[in-house]
């Protein structure tokens, strides 16, 4: 099987969108929880950055995921044949 970008574009932007989604949320969230890891070993504390940071992480994650949604609808083209315009 031979996958036709052409054919397919929609899926395939569709698709890579949610990969950016779901590894830039990831991304974040595993970076925070190492920061507050390496700040309890260094500390002396027991997990109390870390649960800090990965919260700073969900969080960060969330907001930065917002701000590519929006990006991402922003750039999207319009349909000339949308029905909400009004017109039949």
């Amino acid at each position: 099987m031979v996958f036709d970008y052409k054919k397919n574009r929609a899926w395939a932007e569709n698709l890579s969108v949610v990969m950016q989604i779901g590894l830039t949320m990831a991304g974040c969230i595993v970076f925070c929880f190492f920061i507050g890891l390496y700040l309890d070993k260094w500390l002396g504390t027991k997990g109390i950055f870390v649960t800090i940071f990965t919260i700073l992480g969900v969080v960060g994650g969330a907001f930065t995921v917002y701000r590519q949604i929006l990006q991402t609808l922003e750039n999207r083209p319009q349909n000339k044949n949308d029905s909400s315009n009004g017109s039949r």
